[in-house]
């Protein structure tokens, strides 16, 4: 069984309750309550008074619903870092907790490179293993197919104090870029992604998590220095499994790097003792 390893360390976030398919949270000052497809079991005690809740609709999709007032926008804290939070479409905020504990890893890896590491984030969202990573001393290539994800981005660099920093921003489909940086002869001393099951790049290119994987990682590993620090997969998808995860690592990092694999699901411990939240897994290697 795949080692749990749960996010710790947070200040501005708490898991309060799970239970009944939903979980409740507070981020900074705001309580936000939303679908939780893990959270199989009974909840573990009251729910609080959220300020917004978020509604499945019978249709796809859904939307919020606002109960006290909040703003739009506001900021949370990990460690030194600095992160916008907003109710947003699909029951997301912008942000996922669990990841710290990768955040901590990357960190950890690049002060201890012993020199200068350059850092590809593909799938990479709002930007908080962007921000991680620069703010250890990386230069950072942060990638993603959405516009928007990517100004997100930007503000959190920003809201760090890191706006200076060497990060390069571009919004590409991520197969396609990985493509074109082997033509360019670029190299990176880490390698990082969190694909989604499914998706579309932005020229509508498809991606099945299942069915790419492979190739991207066997593509990325190409990408990798003589010196590698680390190469990291985390996902939230179903139709893969840790020892899945391991094998591929195995089969491409392994044979060509050496080093060794490690996979571990992600958790959040609820404030009501509850069982421990999964929020996915992840693969990675180091040497």
């Amino acid at each position: 069984m795949a080692e749990v390893r749960i996010a710790k360390d947070w200040n501005d976030y708490r898991l309060l309750n799970t239970g009944n398919g939903e979980k409740e949270e507070q981020w900074g000052d705001y309580i936000l309550r939303r679908p939780e497809p893990q959270a199989v079991w009974p909840s573990n005690g009251p729910w609080q008074k959220a300020h917004a809740v978020y509604h499945r609709s019978s249709s796809g999709g859904g939307q919020w619903e606002f109960l006290k007032e909040m703003p739009e926008r506001w900021i949370v804290g990990y460690k030194n870092m600095k992160f916008n939070v907003e109710t947003m479409g699909f029951k997301h905020t912008g942000l996922f907790p669990e990841q710290s504990v990768n955040w901590d890893f990357m960190v950890d890896c690049i002060e201890n490179a012993g020199g200068p590491a350059n850092i590809l984030n593909l799938f990479a969202y709002t930007g908080a293993a962007t921000v991680a990573c620069a703010g250890a001393g990386a230069s950072v290539c942060h990638v993603d197919s959405a516009k928007g994800m990517v100004s997100r981005a930007k503000d959190n660099l920003g809201l760090s104090g890191l706006a200076d920093k060497p990060v390069r921003f571009i919004v590409d489909d991520a197969r396609k870029f990985v493509q074109r940086e082997i033509r360019r002869g670029r190299k990176y001393d880490g390698i990082l992604m969190d694909p989604p099951a499914y998706g579309r790049g932005p020229s509508g290119e498809l991606w099945k998590i299942e069915d790419e994987l492979y190739e991207l990682v066997e593509l990325c590993s190409q990408l990798l220095s003589d010196k590698p620090i680390f190469f990291l997969v985390s996902t939230y998808a179903s139709t893969l499994t840790p020892l899945l995860m391991e094998n591929i690592l195995n089969m491409i990092l392994v044979k060509k790097h050496n080093g060794r694999v490690e996979t571990y699901e992600l958790g959040i411990k609820d404030d009501q003792n509850g069982p421990v939240l999964p929020c996915g897994f992840t693969g990675r290697w180091e040497p």
